[in-house]
């Protein structure tokens, strides 16, 4: 075989390189079958894949989100229960007694009108009986502030305190200062911190 028929083969027989060269791929070619150019029905399912799982992830976070308001809400209820039912514990063995000494009161208040009302000088066959009478109160007293009562009996020219009197009626005096207690019509009582019944007093008028 001569030179030149020789040189001519392998002219017939050259690759192009370049036609080997890589190409990018788009999306639609990276999932289709490379025999019939179809889209594979798997690279389908992984494409929906990816939007479905991060609706799933939303979802749970709301539904864990909801589930953790609800339990904290629970917690603060129970809470909150707990401690009314300590208060109402505590109210009712600090103010059990709080029907029965308003009920008291009126047997205090006519011991004291009783007392109020006997003269400066009592004959000797009274006095036993006077004498009868302030040892019962002193008595009803002492009970009174073993059970948390106690008397509230402002003085005259006091400051009228809403809170622990009441005004029953004004009148005039030169000897307190205006808005001011008057005179004592009747003790107030307080158990523990609570107002059972407030002083009955007359203020001063007011110019």
């Amino acid at each position: 075989m001569s030179k030149k028929s020789k040189n001519s083969e392998q002219d017939d027989f050259e690759i192009d390189i370049n036609a080997f060269e890589e190409k990018p791929m788009n999306d639609e070619a990276v999932n289709n079958d490379p025999v019939t150019g179809e889209q594979d029905p798997q690279f389908e399912n992984m494409a929906t894949a990816e939007p479905d799982a991060i609706d799933v992830i939303e979802k749970l976070h709301a539904e864990n989100t909801q589930l953790k308001d609800q339990l904290l809400r629970s917690r603060a209820e129970t809470e909150n229960v707990r401690r009314r039912g300590e208060r109402d514990k505590a109210d009712a063995g600090a103010y059990a007694v709080t029907g029965f000494a308003r009920d008291m009161l009126a047997v205090s208040d006519n011991l004291r009108r009783t007392l109020d009302a006997m003269p400066n000088e009592v004959a000797e066959d009274m006095k036993a009986f006077v004498e009868g009478v302030e040892l019962t109160e002193r008595e009803l007293l002492k009970t009174f502030e073993r059970h948390g009562i106690h008397v509230v009996n402002p003085d005259p020219g006091e400051k009228f305190d809403a809170n622990f009197h009441q005004a029953m009626f004004e009148m005039d005096s030169d000897e307190h200062a205006q808005g001011s207690i008057a005179q004592v019509v009747a003790s107030g009582y307080v158990i523990k911190d609570r107002l059972l019944r407030p002083a009955m007093v007359g203020t001063v008028k007011k110019k």
